[in-house]
């Protein structure tokens, strides 16, 4: 018999329920509460990104989830100052390095560790000082993997983002960029774009740890509310991860 693959867990991201409350300047509906939600739903962790221009999450969302969750808080942020030193005050369990750039509408590929390798590295050794799981939000490419296991990260996040869009040998990659991240000593984590309909093959991926999904749980869960739509996507995880 073949060994049992480990669990994997769902980290729900709750930016766009900011992005709604924000559209109209007011407190409604509060990010906070749809964390708590998700967190009794069965989440086994929140992510939230604290975008340099604050266009969703703001600083003090982040207080109240530190201080109110049960379960680890995920931040995601630009490799900055600013954003090394807010995490090092905060304390979140995690935070997730990706790339960011003011004009664009969600993050749209992973970060160029390969390229950035020098600028990066303190950044990630800053954070790891203070206890801080640090995870690189990367494509799955092979030179990308290799850079980040040299940054000291403990975890690679795969962007699947191409995959998600049904792009020829994504799935391919992915899973070939999942045993090289292992094989590497790094956590593999994955996520962007994912829905119902195609989690199922990237829950499948083995060395796969943890999958964060935000736009179409919080989108879907307008229609069957959020608990609802975290439970589906648990046993659609489940299912595909036998």
């Amino acid at each position: 018999m073949s060994a049992a693959r480990p669990p994997l867990r769902l980290g729900v991201n709750i930016d766009h329920v900011a992005t709604v409350r924000n559209a109209r300047g007011g407190l409604h509906p509060c990010p906070i509460e749809a964390a708590l939600l998700a967190q009794n739903a069965g989440a086994n962790g929140i992510t939230a990104h604290l975008r340099e221009d604050r266009r969703h999450i703001r600083d003090a969302d982040l207080t109240q989830l530190r201080a109110q969750l049960h379960i680890p808080l995920n931040m995601e942020m630009a490799a900055t100052e600013e954003m090394v030193r807010i995490a090092s005050t905060l304390l979140p369990h995690a935070c997730c390095i990706v790339p960011e750039r003011r004009e664009e509408l969600t993050t749209e590929g992973g970060l160029d560790v390969a390229g950035h390798l020098a600028a990066l590295t303190p950044h990630v050794q800053a954070l790891s000082a203070k206890n801080i799981r640090v995870s690189l939000f990367i494509d799955p490419e092979p030179a990308q993997i290799e850079a980040a296991a040299q940054t000291g990260a403990q975890v690679v996040e795969l962007h699947t983002g191409a995959y998600a869009e049904n792009r020829a040998g994504e799935l391919e990659r992915l899973q070939k960029a999942a045993t090289l991240a292992h094989a590497k000593g790094l956590e593999v984590h994955a996520g962007h774009g994912l829905t119902f309909e195609n989690v199922g093959a990237i829950a499948a991926i083995p060395e796969v740890r943890e999958l964060n999904i935000g736009h179409f749980l919080i989108g879907q869960a307008i229609f069957d509310g959020l608990p609802a739509t975290i439970a589906e996507m648990r046993r659609r995880m489940n299912l595909a991860r036998g």
